[in-house]
């Protein structure tokens, strides 16, 4: 039985490098060259695993490209943004820092054929930086349908904001400046749901 478990687990671990491998290349291919048009054998090569990895493992070569995206705002962004307690202005700019530093990457994401998977797959992502918590302190108490329903709203806003940023800006970007940026639009939300006296309406 034991014999049984460490093949297992040995199968697992290596599963769990092509992976990693697969996408790391995934990452740096598509930086250096700007493009997400580029051949499956080139990604399997850069990773040192056959062609056939890549559609075992991911299906084909744009759900790779979206799964190494993930995995960069996962491993890198989140833990960097620190949870929900973290002052808002330093999750912002821990944000647009991470974008900054990826902007090959994520421009050629954004403007390559997996586009709209991966707007998606980051409006998911920040959605993770946007907390039922956080959402009633501003906005006072709020059913769980209407509470979701303004998260969505909020994380797909911020999303086109930092896609336009990472597309159009000119070079260099400022992180400083589009976390100021962020800031400022979150606190109309939060004075438009005040009265004049500052009291939630």
């Amino acid at each position: 039985m034991s014999r049984v478990v460490s093949v297992q687990d040995r199968q697992d671990r290596r599963v769990l490098r092509s992976r990693t491998a697969l996408m790391a290349a995934a990452v740096r291919l598509v930086s250096e060259r700007g493009t997400t048009a580029l051949p499956v054998g080139d990604l399997s090569d850069a990773a040192d695993v056959s062609r056939q990895l890549v559609y075992l493992q991911f299906g084909d070569r744009d759900a790779l490209l979206v799964a190494a995206a993930t995995d960069l705002v996962e491993r890198e962004l989140i833990p960097e943004a620190g949870d929900g307690d973290a002052p808002l202005r330093a999750r912002m700019l821990a944000m647009a820092r991470h974008f900054a530093r990826h902007r090959p990457f994520y421009r050629a994401m954004l403007t390559g054929s997996c586009a709209f998977p991966m707007t998606r797959a980051l409006n998911r992502l920040f959605g993770s930086l946007v907390t039922m918590t956080s959402l009633r302190e501003v906005f006072g108490d709020l059913d769980d349908a209407t509470a979701q329903n303004l998260a969505t709203m909020v994380t797909g806003g911020t999303g086109a904001i930092v896609n336009d940023w990472l597309v159009d800006a000119d070079d260099p970007l400022d992180p400083e400046e589009m976390a100021d940026r962020l800031l400022r639009l979150s606190m109309v939300f939060a004075r438009s749901h005040l009265t004049p006296g500052g009291h939630p309406r």
